[in-house]
């Protein structure tokens, strides 16, 4: 999977954003925090949610089953929008 073509993230400091840049149903600003940012990061290129997972993991220090439960839920939003190719 990864972030569709018709979005772009960008990264202020603790802040991230996801907008459509065109030819997208969606029509709004997803805002979220830094773990958001890494998670659309990393979906820049194809992933899996396990290598997200296991990205962060090496920057976070949390528990797994904690990263796992966010990433699921970052990714359940992006489905919701059709921001994600999979």
């Amino acid at each position: 999977m990864k972030l569709k073509s018709e979005f772009i993230a960008h990264r202020t400091g603790d802040e991230s954003f996801l907008v459509p840049a065109g030819g997208s149903a969606f029509s709004g600003v997803v805002k979220g925090n830094a773990v958001l940012g890494e998670i659309l990061a990393r979906l820049q290129t194809d992933t899996t949610p396990e290598a997200i997972v296991k990205g962060l993991l090496e920057i976070y220090d949390a528990d797994e089953a904690v990263i796992a439960r966010d990433v699921d839920r970052a990714l359940g939003e992006l489905r919701r929008i059709g921001a994600l190719d999979e």
